[in-house]
């Protein structure tokens, strides 16, 4: 038998036509992706960074001045006052959350029919963010069924959760709890069943109870789902703005629950000054990066990896 002539790289010219193609085909399918991101994420993010350093109220001709938009908002009170709200909300929300997830996975993996409480579980996941807000917010008001119930119970004065900044800045915590409870509880059972059965046998037959099991078998086997999971919901959290929005009409009573995203939203959208929104966005893209970096760092000391 002849052998097909070789080209140069020495593969036969119908093998180089066909991959010449698939990579064509590659290229087809990717780039209604890249084109999306480049339209929607590089070059806002690129128009973002030049307009921080100009002022600019969403006419004319933006005029150059520097850095003196990142001057006036890290000595903002505004900016403090949203970076200190967004950072509790960050702070109590994702070791909470992450923990009550982890738990009803653990309970959840050992009842049957599970699949029904998971449904349960994840229904807020997929339901409108404006749709939970609302809905929280019936319950929530001063004449709400929570403060109604309490009153009824205790015989105490009707609690308006969403009129104190102190108390709307939990509601919103509790509510951003709720909401995303049930796609950590479907990650976590998922991380539960590749933990061999044996393991757990093995731990048990040694005299470790229950508690045991869970802080010393369970917790470090699922530390890098864990770890990857905090660093999703820490970015999710300083990113809140839906809740806030809605939950409690904008920045609530006295600034108590403005975040960094509604900041960025009131300077640009309500006030017209991108110039300055465009600044905080990138002081935001900053935090981001430092926490980040900060959880990388730390998961060297509770993250386990199998070799």
């Amino acid at each position: 038998m002849t052998a097909a002539p070789l080209v140069a790289g020495g593969r036969p010219p119908a093998r180089r036509g066909w991959r010449e193609r698939d990579k064509y085909w590659g290229m087809a399918f990717v780039a209604p992706q890249a084109l999306g991101m480049l339209l929607f994420t590089l070059l806002p993010f690129a128009a973002a960074f030049l307009l921080a350093f100009t002022e600019w109220n969403g006419f004319g001709m933006p005029e150059f001045i520097g850095f003196d938009n990142f001057a006036d908002q890290l000595t903002s009170p505004l900016l403090g006052r949203a970076i200190l709200n967004t950072m509790v909300i960050a702070l109590v929300t994702v070791p909470i959350g992450l923990f009550l997830a982890i738990v009803a996975a653990v309970v959840l993996n050992k009842i049957r029919g599970r699949a029904f409480y998971l449904v349960l579980f994840f229904a807020p996941v997929v339901t409108s963010s404006v749709a939970i807000a609302l809905i929280w917010q019936q319950l929530l008001r001063a004449d709400g069924v929570l403060s109604g119930s309490l009153t009824r119970l205790f015989g105490i004065a009707p609690i308006d959760w969403l009129g104190d900044p102190i108390l709307a800045l939990l509601a919103v915590c509790l509510v951003t709890i709720w909401a995303s409870l049930g796609l950590n509880v479907v990650i976590f059972m998922a991380g539960l069943q590749s933990i061999s059965p044996s393991v757990m046998e093995a731990a048990a037959i040694d005299g470790a109870g229950p508690v045991a099991r869970f802080f010393r078998i369970i917790l470090p086997l699922l530390s890098p789902i864990v770890f990857y999971q905090s660093v999703v919901a820490f970015i999710s959290s300083l990113q809140t703005f839906d809740l806030v929005f809605v939950l409690v009409n904008n920045a609530g009573p006295d600034n108590g629950t403005r975040t960094i995203v509604y900041h960025i939203y009131d300077l640009g959208f309500a006030k017209s000054q991108f110039g300055l929104s465009s600044a905080a966005s990138i002081v935001l893209l900053g935090l981001t990066l430092v926490i980040t970096a900060i959880q990388f760092g730390a998961q060297k000391k509770f993250v386990h990896y199998e070799s």
